[in-house]
């Protein structure tokens, strides 16, 4: 394992069900295997410590070797999970994604956070945004994002323009070769995600 990646905690969001989707996204099927499964597959190739962030304990998640951690401030999104897993981690920064990425590279991870040390927060850019799922965040974040839950500006990309924050934004070309379609970008949020994210996975075999 990687001396850029062991220093660095691997955090999984997982809150639950949605709205969009109708149903817990944690269970969906790509493949042969759910969204949950696939992400921590890939995180536990990457990382040595790993904490799964969730809404409320459920069966899904209370089986889990890894640590589950349950939000500190109710329906707060990405913001409010990275702060839980911030605010109960002994890493120094933390790689921050979702379980309902279904096509997460574990090259693609170690390449952030090599790019991330010596930052406060690291973020890439796509042509189509910033990704802030898919990112480094260090513990100087934490009373930063206190405040944004305290205020109600849930929107990460705020996070970059602090003024006590240290930030790197990774260009498209940083991370290019190792994802060209940047699929590992991709999120499932309704059932047509779902059906598109079965169709690219027969695709690739």
């Amino acid at each position: 394992m990687d001396q850029s990646v062991r220093d660095i905690e691997g955090v999984l969001l997982a809150g639950g069900k949605s709205r969009r989707m109708g149903k817990d996204k944690r269970e969906l099927l790509v493949g042969s295997e759910t969204l949950l499964e696939r992400a921590l597959k890939v995180y536990e190739s990457v990382f040595s410590q790993i904490k799964i962030v969730v809404a409320e304990h459920s069966p899904v998640t209370d089986t889990l070797s890894h640590q589950v951690l349950t939000d500190i401030f109710p329906n707060k999104g990405p913001v409010g999970g990275l702060f839980t897993a911030l605010s109960r981690s002994a890493s120094l920064s933390v790689f921050l994604a979702a379980c309902d990425m279904p096509f997460l590279s574990a090259s693609l991870i170690r390449r952030i956070c090599e790019l991330s040390h010596g930052f406060d927060v690291t973020m890439v850019q796509l042509s189509t945004g910033m990704q802030p799922m898919q990112g480094v965040y260090s513990r100087r974040c934490t009373p930063i994002l206190k405040e944004m839950i305290e205020d109600d500006q849930l929107e990460m990309r705020q996070i970059l323009s602090h003024p006590d924050l240290k930030t790197h934004v990774v260009e498209e070309c940083q991370i290019q070769d190792l994802d060209q379609n940047f699929l590992s970008f991709m999120n499932v949020n309704t059932p047509s995600d779902l059906e598109m994210a079965n169709k690219l996975l027969r695709s690739s075999r």
